[in-house]
């Protein structure tokens, strides 16, 4: 068969397979070799990607680096990105220690790395007639670092117009709100922790 020139050849089905195979030389020899095989495991490296579709994907564990960076007075432990979640969670409020009936309740959060902002929506068709205890949210969607235990968020609690102050007070045992008693019956927070 006579060579033909690139340009007289019909165009290939995109995106590739992987399974097409390309002449190469190697020690002065023609091989053939796969598209796979060229791309398999090598390291790209650019000045700038752009993509005009999709995502960019990283396998579990794996994430952006930027030691490249030059870092500040404080002593690093980490210049690896490698975490981003965003969900819903259920929050449950606890009265004296003892579980409330059914509320309207909502919850969401956005995890970067290891600090988590939550926003939490509990609605009671009735307001509360007792309170035996400390209050308290519990079911966050991450349980807080042991390094924040005891240590005060600001929240927004809307404590029939009163606000508040939420705390942990105890790792896993939730946000405490001394404001939030008898006669409540709604409240809303938003605050952010580390893991």
């Amino acid at each position: 068969m006579a060579d033909s020139k690139i340009s007289a050849l019909s165009a290939s089905t995109t995106p590739l397979a992987g399974t097409e195979v390309l002449p190469i030389v190697q020690s002065s020899a023609t091989k053939q070799v796969s598209v796979a095989n060229l791309t398999a495991g090598r390291a790209i490296s650019a000045t700038q990607l752009t993509l005009t579709t999709g995502n960019v994907i990283v396998a579990s564990g794996q994430g952006v680096d930027f030691s490249a960076t030059s870092s500040g007075t404080g002593t690093m432990t980490s210049e690896l990105f490698n975490d981003y979640e965003e969900g819903t969670w259920t929050p449950s409020l606890v009265v004296g220690w003892t579980v409330l009936g059914t509320p309207s309740l909502y919850g969401s959060y956005i995890k970067i790395g290891s600090q988590v902002w939550i926003y939490g929506n509990l609605q009671y068709s009735t307001t509360l007639t007792s309170s035996g205890g400390n209050t308290r949210v519990t079911g966050l969607p991450y349980t807080q670092n042991a390094n924040v235990s005891g240590v005060p968020v600001p929240v927004s609690l809307d404590n029939l117009g009163q606000p508040g102050i939420g705390f942990f007070s105890g790792v896993g045992a939730g946000i405490y709100f001394p404001a939030f008693t008898a006669g409540s019956a709604h409240c809303v927070f938003q605050f952010s922790y580390f893991v």
